[in-house]
């Protein structure tokens, strides 16, 4: 008997972990930002690799709320964020091209 319980606590604690991590679905990303093909993009890659934290309506929970970040940081103060992390944070998230993307699109929400 415990070793079926112990089972489902692991099972649906493995469930819960990979649903805080994933993107997927169509979310509302925010207003502002451009409306291209890269900003949609940002849109997507945010929503995969950042949406857990920042929420995503771009609000936040366990991060800070982004609504209005890019009237705070520029876009390159954003970048560096995102390479370098900044509190609970972690450093390297996004990489390269999507890292830039995502930076860029941030700046634009003000």
């Amino acid at each position: 008997m415990k070793k079926k319980l112990l089972t489902l606590l692991l099972g649906t604690s493995l469930v819960m972990g990979l649903a805080a991590c994933g993107g997927g679905g169509n979310k509302d990303t925010g207003g502002g930002g451009k409306d291209t093909a890269t900003g949609d993009e940002a849109a997507k890659i945010f929503d995969q690799k950042c949406s857990s934290c920042h929420g995503g309506d771009l609000k936040g929970g366990v991060g800070p709320n982004l609504t209005k970040v890019g009237s705070k940081y520029s876009k390159d103060e954003i970048l560096d964020i995102i390479h370098n992390g900044r509190g609970g944070m972690p450093a390297g998230v996004i990489t390269g091209d999507d890292a830039d993307k995502v930076a860029e699109w941030l700046s634009a929400k003000k």
